[in-house]
């Protein structure tokens, strides 16, 4: 950024990029204005239960109870990436299937993909993986964030953070206000009505728009 000439911004982020964001503003918080966030992040720590709200419990129960149904990827990426890589690497069809099945059950489209994303779209992002042979490090990151997570457990972000939360995300079930302000410093929270995981995708104008709004609460 300061190469670019960036002195002050904002990260943005959700999924692997939540972390991402939230790791720029722990190493420049001179430098990053706000974090602006539309979830905790896939290496986000659940707190001692003995410390947990009602509102949290319920929240970590359907999560965990959401990884029994849709958690195996993560798993088969955690513990053997190399295994799935060489598979997808080498199967566009494989490769196609592997990435389709998360737009279609992670997003908010009524069982019918193309009321949110075109072919183009979609197509588009299967090649970004298949022409550059990087499916295998994008699932190997799942694998060395286990070895050492990037951020350890109970870390507090002190930068000014948004959280701009869709009902489609994960398990559907958003994070209490409680749990955020566990690890955040939360001045702005959006909770939608439309919307799931591949937010910018799904909702690029409200999203834009409240990343606007964000920017807003930070001048005052």
């Amino acid at each position: 950024m300061e190469r670019l000439s960036y002195t002050s911004y904002i990260t943005v982020g959700g999924d692997g990029g939540s972390p991402i964001a939230q790791l720029m503003a722990h190493e420049a918080p001179d430098a990053v204005r706000g974090v602006y966030l539309t979830d905790r992040g896939f290496t986000a720590s659940e707190p001692d239960a003995a410390t947990q709200s009602d509102a949290e419990k319920a929240y970590f129960q359907a999560m965990h109870m959401y990884s029994f149904g849709e958690g195996a990827y993560a798993m088969l990426q955690m513990t053997k990436p190399q295994t799935l890589a060489f598979g997808l690497n080498d199967s566009p069809v494989g490769l196609a299937a592997w990435i389709i099945e998360k737009f279609y059950g992670w997003s908010d489209i009524n069982s019918d993909l193309e009321t949110i994303y075109t072919k183009d779209e979609l197509l588009t992002n299967i090649m970004i993986y298949w022409v550059t042979q990087t499916i295998g490090s994008s699932v190997r990151s799942y694998r060395e964030e286990l070895m050492s997570p990037s951020i350890p457990a109970g870390t507090y972000l002190k930068s000014p953070t948004g959280f701009g939360l869709f009902p489609k995300e994960a398990a559907g079930v958003l994070p209490p206000m409680e749990l955020l302000e566990r690890d955040f410093n939360l001045v702005h929270h959006t909770q939608f009505s439309h919307g799931g995981h591949f937010t910018a995708m799904e909702q690029p104008e409200a999203m834009a728009e409240d990343l606007r709004n964000f920017s807003l609460v930070l001048t005052k």
